[in-house]
This record gives C-alpha cells, sequence and structure tokens, in this order.
C-alpha cells in the first residue's frame, strides 16, 4: 500500500486529493494546524468512517512555522509521495499580512524540503504553486519558462518556495515538483474567494436570506478550472518517471463579470438589479493576463481539464443553494 503525506489537507485540494488517494488504495497521512479540528472541516466524511480514519487516513498536528514538528510528521509517516499543499491561499491579504506569507510560504516550504532531505528515502514531493508568481507577464500565455515577475506578497512567497523546490531538485537529487496551478474552483472552495463570494450571494438572495452582492471590479479575467482535475494533476505529476515543473490551467479567461451572470441565471435573477460596487475590495496590485499553456502537462501526463466553465460556476452555485437550503 503506497503511502502519502499531505500538508493542508483539510482544504479544498487537500480533501479531494485525499479522497482520490484514498480510491486509488494508498495510505494517507494528513498535516494540519494545531487546535484545528478535522471534524469540522471538508474531512468530516472520512473521519466520522470508522472504516477509514486511524485505518487508512491518519493526521499529525504541526505549523509550517515548526521545523521540529514537521519533521517529526515526516519521520512518523515515512511517506512514499508528500504534497504540499498547505499556504494562506488569499493572495489580496497578503497585503496586510506579508512577513506572514513569506514565512508560511516561502520558509516553510524550505523547512519542508529540509525535513525530506535528512530522510535515508526521501518521499517524492509535489509543491502546489501558483499562476500569481507570473503577476504581470509580459506574454500570454504562460508555460513552465515563463519569467517569475510577482505583484503580491503572495506571489513572491510562492515564487521563492517554487525557486527552492528546483534548487533542492538540481542540489540534492531529489524528485520534487512544482505544480503551477491556475485558479481551480468547486462547491469546496473558501467562501472569501470571488467565485464562492460570488456563487454563494446569489443563491442566498434567492432564498431572500440577503439583498445584494458587493463587488470590486467585475473586470477582472482569471483562467478559471476544476480543483477536481487539478488534484489530479498533482498526483499524476509523482507518477511520472522523471521530476519536473508542470502549468495546470485550461488556457482560457473569462472574467468576474461572467462568474456573475452565471451564477445569477442559475438562480434566475438579473445581476444587475443586486450587484453593487465596493472599492474596498478592489486589491492594490492585480495581476493581468494570467492565462496558462497546460501542452506540457498534457503531453507529458497525458492531463486535460474536461470541466466547462459554464458548467463548473453551475455546479458551485445549485450546491450553495442547496447547502443554505438545508439551514
Amino acid at each position: 500500500m503506497p503511502r502519502a503525506l499531505i500538508t493542508g489537507i483539510t482544504g479544498q485540494d487537500g480533501s479531494y486529493l485525499t479522497e482520490l488517494l484514498l480510491s486509488k488504495g494508498y495510505e494517507v497521512h494528513g498535516i494540519i494546524r494545531p487546535g484545528r479540528s478535522p471534524a469540522q472541516s471538508h474531512l468530516a466524511h472520512l473521519v466520522s468512517d470508522p472504516g477509514v480514519y486511524q485505518r487508512r487516513l491518519f493526521l499529525h498536528f504541526a505549523d509550517l512555522d515548526d521545523s521540529d514538528a514537521l519533521r517529526e510528521a515526516v519521520q512518523r509517516s515515512a511517506p512514499d509521495e508528500l504534497y504540499h499543499l498547505a499556504a494562506p491561499s488569499r493572495p489580496g491579504l497578503s497585503f496586510k499580512f506579508p512577513e506572514a506569507a513569506c514565512s508560511q510560504i516561502g520558509v516553510g516550504t524550505v523547512r519542508l524540503l529540509e525535513a525530506v532531505r535528512t530522510l535515508s528515502k526521501p518521499p517524492r514531493f509535489f509543491h502546489a504553486s501558483s499562476s500569481e508568481v507570473f503577476g504581470r507577464p509580459e506574454a500570454q500565455p504562460q508555460d513552465e519558462t515563463t519569467p517569475f515577475r510577482p505583484v503580491t506578497p503572495y506571489g513572491a512567497a510562492k515564487a521563492l518556495a517554487s525557486q527552492m523546490v528546483s534548487i533542492y531538485r538540481d542540489a540534492y537529487g531529489l524528485f520534487a515538483c512544482n505544480g503551477i496551478l491556475y485558479n481551480h474552483e468547486s462547491p469546496r472552495r473558501g467562501e472569501d474567494f470571488v467565485t464562492q463570494k460570488v456563487c454563494r450571494t446569489a443563491a442566498a438572495i434567492k432564498l431572500g436570506r440577503a439583498t445584494e452582492l458587493q463587488m470590486g471590479s467585475l473586470a477582472g479575467r482569471r483562467d478559471w478550472g476544476d480543483a477536481r482535475e487539478y488534484v489530479r494533476g498533482m498526483w499524476l505529476a509523482l507518477q511520472h518517471d522523471t521530476p519536473g515543473d508542470y502549468v495546470f490551467a485550461t488556457g482560457q479567461l473569462h472574467s468576474v463579470q461572467d462568474v456573475v451572470e452565471i451564477a445569477f441565471d442559475v438562480v434566475g435573477l438579473d445581476w444587475k438589479q443586486y450587484v453593487r460596487q465596493n472599492p474596498a475590495f478592489i486589491r492594490p496590485n492585480e495581476p493581468v493576463n494570467l492565462v496558462g499553456n497546460p501542452a506540457k502537462a498534457r503531453a507529458v501526463l497525458n492531463w486535460n481539464p474536461a470541466t466547462e466553465f459554464r458548467s463548473l460556476i453551475a455546479d458551485m452555485t445549485r450546491a450553495a443553494l442547496a447547502q443554505l437550503s438545508r439551514g
């Protein structure tokens, strides 16, 4: 039975990856922050299953700022594969807490790489990087050769982490991969992300629990894909014969307004009657033209994003409507 360790296991990507690996016969270990309750996370259905929890799914408490705790979790789990997904994941918030972003994302990745490097049998290592490393690129679409030009503290921290993964791969011979992930969404996306905010508020307005949706600019455009397909790409990257870096993206741009129009159309409302602009939600330094070229992942890993954008947003909106209807 192969064994995997996942940081950020309770998040959107971590929970979907856990389900994928369990379906493939893995023993899965996860690192969660001290004080976090797995029973109140996306893993709730798994930790409540006595046939899974503490039999094929095991959790370890550690923080990315704690080198000793990380090293102990890695040594105790002795993984064949390590998926590093944990990070403060809101680029806008990184402007308020730049030191924390750099420490947890950038230096936290180095701490984990050091823990892996000292093992007699280092696991294959996947780092979830971000399209934010490109910031405001001169060309589009971006691929694995596009220079890093981050414009947010989050993007700069991810660039540091990604470069350290490459350094450890070259200097120490680790099987270490960067997955440069473009925006990827699902019904498990956090409520403070723009797609989920739009979908949940549209559903709440439909149910009479909200009266308006306050937004920043609707003109922003992103390459949005389905998180469930992106975690499959993570797994595929570690199954390949040699390590490498891969862009995971759809290659298509859509605007925030597109998200709004689809979500309100699903609930049968005219979005123009409910959406209000609030300058407080405009980020001080916004990346532009971030659209990825997944040609390498397609050719090398046989990875293809199949979910259409409209279907993804409609799925998220219907899920929000169902959840809010249950109370």
